[in-house]
């Protein structure tokens, strides 16, 4: 994400046009096209897992490769992200994100017609590096676009929104096709999307970039991008060498130093991609966490859903979509009531509130069985574990509160940076506990319980460290 803080454009008679605190018709549709860019990019993340299996028996990947059809995604969404938003703020959001979107969609039409594991993965690297270029600009244009206050916070609204939804829908669109087209039409339905966007971007998008043009955090981006880099592979890699494996350690050794080196360099950095002063902030610092820990564990529970619902209940794509679908109906409704929650509690309060459901709700899933009529507690404690969409919008809103209107930019700023971070490493730091186990039903089991472990405990922690402030 582009860390930008005063993010004004420098062309504002391009801005999108309002009526007061009413959205425009040309403002509409300038939200339509870059809520879409994220809706894509979100079902990306989402549409695959459900066609894992298929996938793996078609191309050939085993369960412990699986994963790499995911990870090989979230190396570069999550290790470039940082540094695509500051080439943006320098050379031009929108030329930028018509790129990225121009990459993803080429990405996507080569994944389609992947003929082996390497061209397929290569496919999904680049899909990946798409992403980092769509995710951080889509993101800046939209806080450049509308104006501070009223509008923005109900353009932020519906992305946010929109980008849950993406994760939702794609659960089951990824099964309903891949049972009756088959898992290259999940691929094929990304190359489309990229196509309809790119069409209707150029005409209606402004073009934004930072007028104080500050130089290029040369060493912060290497620095970063390597850590975040090494860090994913190391994990990524434990699932199949397991982690005694000499490789692993190095590479998460070599990633933890360059993680290191990032916060020595942006701490006496001149124009630094990530501000250490406002991570210093205590919602800023402590929020982020909350989010963090929420999206990676979520994700990895999705995971790992998957491959029990396929492969140990014996559920078609098809009814495993729908499982996902009942969730995401829950979690429209949750949406729907999640603000007036966050109204009469507070943020804070409510994220506190949610880790500590999502938590205890996934170690429930800890008493499902390996038949079938493990599925309807499945489902009723899929559904109730929906507390993460409390978490996500709460977090969000923490980071932000109290922050000076000169730093929402950096603010939100972090929230995506974190937001993507998370989804980045979810899979590769908790699937390899169960791709690596001898039985699938034990490695779920155990994936379980260290993410309820984890939620909980990030609750604990964020409670804290938040009530040292008045809640």
């Amino acid at each position: 994400m582009a860390i930008d803080t005063h993010p004004t454009t420098d062309l504002p008679q391009t801005a999108a046009p309002h009526d007061g605190d009413r959205l425009g018709g040309r403002a509409r549709l300038v939200l339509f096209v870059l809520c879409a860019a994220q809706f894509m990019v979100a079902l990306d993340f989402s549409v695959l897992n459900v066609a894992l299996p298929a996938l793996g028996k078609d191309l050939g990947l085993s369960r412990s490769a699986l994963q790499w059809a995911v990870t090989a995604f979230a190396l570069p969404s999550g290790g470039f992200l940082l540094l695509f938003g500051r080439i943006a703020d320098l050379y031009g959001r929108k030329k930028l994100f018509l790129t990225g979107l121009a990459v993803f969609g080429a990405a996507s039409l080569l994944a389609t017609l992947a003929w082996d594991p390497a061209s397929f993965l290569t496919g999904r690297a680049l899909q990946g590096l798409g992403a980092a270029v769509v995710v951080p600009t889509g993101m800046s244009l939209l806080t450049t676009t509308f104006p501070e206050g009223p509008l923005r916070d109900k353009a932020l609204g519906i992305s946010g929104t929109v980008l849950s939804l993406g994760f939702t829908v794609g659960m089951l669109l990824g099964g309903v096709m891949t049972d009756t087209l088959g898992w290259r039409s999940t691929m094929g339905l990304l190359a489309v999307a990229a196509v309809v966007v790119l069409a209707l971007a150029p005409g209606l998008l402004p073009e934004s970039r930072t007028p104080q043009r500050p130089r290029l955090d040369v060493p912060g981006a290497l620095t970063v991008t390597g850590g975040l880099l090494a860090l994913i592979y190391a994990l990524s890699t434990a699932a199949q060498r397991g982690f005694g494996d000499a490789d692993v350690w190095g590479t998460l050794l070599a990633g933890l130093v360059l993680i290191g080196a990032f916060v020595a360099v942006e701490s006496r950095s001149p124009a630094p991609l990530v501000s250490l002063p406002m991570l210093r902030r205590r919602t800023v610092a402590w929020g982020n966490i909350g989010g963090l820990v929420t999206f990676s564990t979520m994700s990895a529970v999705v995971f790992v859903l998957t491959l029990y619902l396929q492969e140990t209940l014996g559920l078609s794509s098809f009814r495993t979509g729908l499982v996902f679908g009942v969730q995401g109906a829950a979690s429209a409704v949750a949406g729907t009531y999640a603000p007036k929650v966050i109204g009469r509690f507070g943020a804070r309060r409510t994220l506190v509130a949610s880790l500590l459901g999502q938590g205890l709700f996934t170690a429930g899933l800890l008493f499902v069985g390996a038949d079938s009529g493990a599925l309807v507690a499945t489902v009723a404690v899929s559904v109730a574990s929906m507390f993460h969409l409390g978490a996500i919008i709460s977090y969000g809103l923490t980071v932000t509160s109290g922050v000076p209107d000169g730093e929402q930019g950096l603010a939100t700023g972090l929230v995506t940076t974190t937001q993507q971070v998370g989804l980045t490493i979810g899979i590769p730091l908790l699937g390899v506990l169960a791709t690596t186990r001898p039985s699938l039903f034990d490695g779920v089991r155990t994936v379980l319980a260290v993410d309820a472990a984890l939620v909980v405990a990030a609750a604990l922690l964020v409670a804290v460290g938040l009530g040292r402030r008045k809640a």
